[in-house]
Parts: C-alpha cells; sequence; structure tokens
C-alpha cells in the first residue's frame, strides 16, 4: 500500500474509473475520454486502485480434499477431524491460498452462533481470512485475539489486523489484545498480561469454544518471528540448540512435542499453554514441506486436535511419524 495518503477526491475517482473498467466494462480508452486523462493515465490509476485496496479480487479455485489421507491423520494422531487440500499447483504462494482456501471452508462448516473464537497470527491465518465466507452474518459471534500485535511491517498477518478483519467477515465482534506480542524481558511481559484491559482480553480468550491457531517455524525461511523481525540469527540459533522445532502462539517446542526455550515464552503477551488446551476445538492451518515437521511437533504436543494442511505434506507426516 502507498505511503502518501490520497486525497478523498483522489480515491473517490480511483473507486468511480475501478468501477467503470471491472463493472461497467469501459476499456481504458474510453474511460480516457470520460475522465479526461490519457490511457495511461487510466492504467496507472487502475493499479494504483488496486494497490490501495480500493478494488480486490477473489478467485473461487474450486477445492478437492483428500478425505482418505484426511481419515488417516486423524486416527494417526487422534484428531477430531483432519482435512487434507489436494494441491493443483506446489508454489509457496500456490499452497498458501490453496490451504488457507481449505481452512475458509471448513471452518464455515462448523463455526456456530454464539461462539467465542479464538484467533492467533500468521500467514496462513491471513490466507484463511482472506477466504472465508459464511451465507448469513453471525453477530453473536465474538472474536477474540490470542496474540498480541506485530509492529507496522507485519500488519497484514498479525493478530490485531486479523481480528478486525475475521471481525467484519463474520458480522461478529472483535477483541483486542491491545499489546505487542513480545517485549524485552519476562517482567514486562507479566506487566502487560496484569493490566485491565489484557486480563480482561485473556479471560475471555480462555472461554473461546474453537481457535484457529497457525504453526510457525524455527527455520530462518519460514520463521513469522524472524521476518517480522522479533527474533535474530541469533535467537534462532539459540532456539535450535534448544531442539525447538516449531511454535503455537509462540510456544515453542520439539518434534516430539514437549515444551522448550521457555526463557523466549515468558517473554509473550499471549494465552498460555494451558489456556490454550483448554479450548475445545484447536484448529492449526499449515501446509507445504517447510511446516512438515512443526505440524508433527504441534499434534504430538497436542496443541491442535483438527488440522487443515495439504496432501504433500499430509503423506510427508504420516511417513515422519511412522
Amino acid at each position: 500500500m502507498s505511503e502518501i495518503m490520497p486525497s478523498p477526491n483522489r480515491v473517490r475517482l480511483l473507486a468511480d474509473v475501478a468501477e467503470m473498467y471491472y463493472l461497467e466494462g469501459l476499456n481504458q480508452t474510453q474511460i480516457a475520454e470520460r475522465v479526461g486523462v490519457t490511457r495511461s493515465m487510466v492504467s496507472r490509476m487502475l493499479a494504483d486502485a488496486r494497490q490501495r485496496g480500493i478494488v480486490e479480487f477473489r478467485i473461487h479455485r474450486p477445492l478437492t480434499f483428500d478425505n482418505e489421507l484426511g481419515e488417516r491423520l486423524k486416527n494417526r494422531f487422534n484428531l477430531r477431524a483432519a482435512w487434507v487440500v489436494v494441491l493443483d499447483r506446489t508454489g509457496q504462494d500456490q499452497v498458501l491460498r490453496q490451504v488457507g482456501a481449505g481452512a475458509a471452508r471448513a471452518l464455515a462448516g462448523i463455526l456456530e452462533p454464539n461462539t467465542i473464537f479464538g484467533l492467533a497470527w500468521g500467514t496462513f491465518i491471513r490466507a484463511t481470512v482472506d477466504a472465508f465466507e459464511l451465507p448469513a452474518p453471525m453477530p453473536s459471534v465474538r472474536i477474540v485475539q490470542l496474540v498480541g500485535a506485530g509492529d507496522s511491517r507485519i500488519r497484514d498477518y498479525d493478530g490485531h489486523a486479523l481480528v478486525g478483519r475475521m471481525a467484519q467477515m463474520i458480522g461478529g465482534e472483535g477483541i483486542y489484545l491491545n499489546a505487542p506480542i513480545m517485549v524485552g524481558d519476562a517482567e514486562g511481559a507479566q506487566s502487560l498480561l496484569e493490566s485491565k484491559t489484557i486480563r480482561e482480553t485473556i479471560a475471555l480468550a480462555r472461554k473461546s469454544d474453537m481457535a484457529l491457531l497457525g504453526v510457525g517455524s524455527t527455520q530462518p525461511r519460514y520463521s513469522t518471528f524472524f521476518h517480522s523481525g522479533y527474533f535474530s540469527m541469533e535467537d534462532l540459533n539459540k532456539l535450535h540448540k534448544d531442539e525447538a522445532i516449531g511454535n503455537v502462539c509462540g510456544m515453542h517446542f520439539t518434534i516430539e512435542g514437549k515444551p522448550t526455550s521457555l526463557d523466549f515464552q515468558r517473554r509473550l503477551v499471549t494465552i498460555s499453554q494451558d489456556e490454550l488446551f483448554a479450548i475445545n476445538k484447536r484448529v492449526g492451518v499449515a501446509g507445504g514441506v517447510g511446516k512438515v515437521e512443526p505440524m508433527l511437533g504441534a499434534l504430538r504436543g497436542g496443541y491442535i486436535n483438527l488440522l487443515v494442511t495439504d496432501n504433500h505434506a499430509a503423506a510427508s507426516l504420516l511417513e515422519l511419524a511412522g
């Protein structure tokens, strides 16, 4: 998104041009004559409208689920349910979008009115929220943030932004955890957790009927904490020495699912492990080869009891666990 905010008149003009092009079917030359600008200017305005979020696209790709693989995952890891999306394409962006779409469909099928719905953070959570649709709003649903917010570099997939977006998609109420996800020391985190507004949000999060959870990695290529600037390479090396393979809500674990790197965890402003495990439906969403080992640790540790993933990751999970 552009850093300089356009004037209201500019925004309205961009919206007018976008409507003429995408909804009314006018070509760029016709729009240029109507608006009184050049054709190349119309092209730039359409690009600007997309960049600023005035125009959004949603592609309804047909989804196929491998029910046999899902049943094998369910039985192997004693899950309540598992959805395995059959990938059409295996690039990282395609995996993200297709698994997110699969998770969105799964959630729409199990979300009920009067639910308290806990939401974590991360790229797969964002992909799920982006693809989410309901046939009718559910204003009685409350969406509560489980982990603190990220900084401005990750505003599209941090917990605060995602709760707001999901509340809009569901038509429910967003409840926010107004604190950073990680602070400098354990004392600072504890002080924030004891403040009135954060304590109230965590108390509601504890009562969640279901939660949507990403599965983080400690590998630099896939680590949200690393890309958001919270972890340095030195931090990741420390995690690797502690045998940390992944995390859920910032809580790190080994490939056997055992908690580790508790010094990092004490610096987090997030729901605790006991509070997370008290949530009835803990839906994990992740895919791609880079998330196989973290998913295995999360499953073995009981951090998630429902899973949405892709067919390649599912097969690798079963092989690795075998």
